[in-house]
């Protein structure tokens, strides 16, 4: 289990430079996972915060995206979970707005099966392909493991993420792989974004990388900590609001 859970971080510490491009909170294509793994200690105490209600997520897509992203992102020394730190929230508020939608995909068709290189060739808006992805997984997740995602043990889950990733799991639909591409770029994506979005709660994820937040105030000083840890409170949009 000890090696799950650093090739877990090693998807977070290998999107380390990943931080500023994801800063402004829009959903984007997913990275590939790789990077170098990270030291293990306690897991770092969840950061208290009022109770943020799903726009768009209803209970069951909830359960599964907390469960997965606290796959993702478990709690350890380096942070607090996924879900602690506020990453399905910020997912729940890209699917809700412009980006869920498809504000800007190309949705007409013809829609032909494509190669992989071609990217996305449904005709599902990001909402409703996640949300299809969603129900093909719980039910895969019933056929292969007995329970859906929420309801497994922590060794379940991670073999069905690992499935979902690798695409060996057969989604209705869908493709498993492109599915879990999704699910993991929006996870970076809450993780190190701008805490504005509803993700990075108590910029956690910037704290574990060292990232000093907003870019326009620390520019005089990337020459004075140039390969040094820069030792100040990262800074945030709502920091200036």
């Amino acid at each position: 289990m000890a090696d799950a859970h650093l090739d877990r971080r090693r998807l977070l510490t290998g999107a380390a430079g990943l931080a500023a491009a994801v800063a402004g909170g829009e959903a984007d294509a997913a990275p590939d996972t790789a990077g170098a793994g990270s030291p293990q200690g306690p897991a770092a105490p969840p950061v208290e915060a009022p109770v943020e209600p799903f726009l768009t997520l209803n209970a069951t897509e909830a359960a599964f995206v907390v469960a997965a992203v606290d796959i993702l992102i478990p709690a350890d020394g380096l942070s607090p979970s996924g879900a602690d730190c506020g990453v399905a929230i910020y997912i729940d508020r890209q699917l809700a707005g412009a980006y869920g939608a498809g504000a800007r995909l190309y949705r007409d068709g013809p829609f032909l099966k494509g190669k992989p290189e071609h990217g996305y060739q449904l005709p599902l808006t990001p909402k409703a392909f996640f949300s299809a992805g969603i129900a093909a997984a719980n039910d895969w997740t019933r056929t292969t493991h007995g329970a859906a995602l929420d309801a497994l043990g922590e060794a379940d889950r991670i073999a069905a993420l690992e499935a979902f990733e690798n695409g060996s799991a057969t989604f209705e639909g869908l493709s498993s792989a492109d599915f879990f591409a999704l699910l993991l770029g929006l996870t970076y994506e809450g993780f190190f974004a701008d805490p504005i979005y509803g993700g990075n709660r108590d910029k956690a994820g910037w704290k574990m990388v060292g990232y000093p937040g907003l870019p326009a105030v620390y520019r005089d000083a990337i020459a004075k900590f140039r390969d040094r840890a820069y030792p100040h409170e990262p800074q945030s949009i709502a920091d200036f609001s």
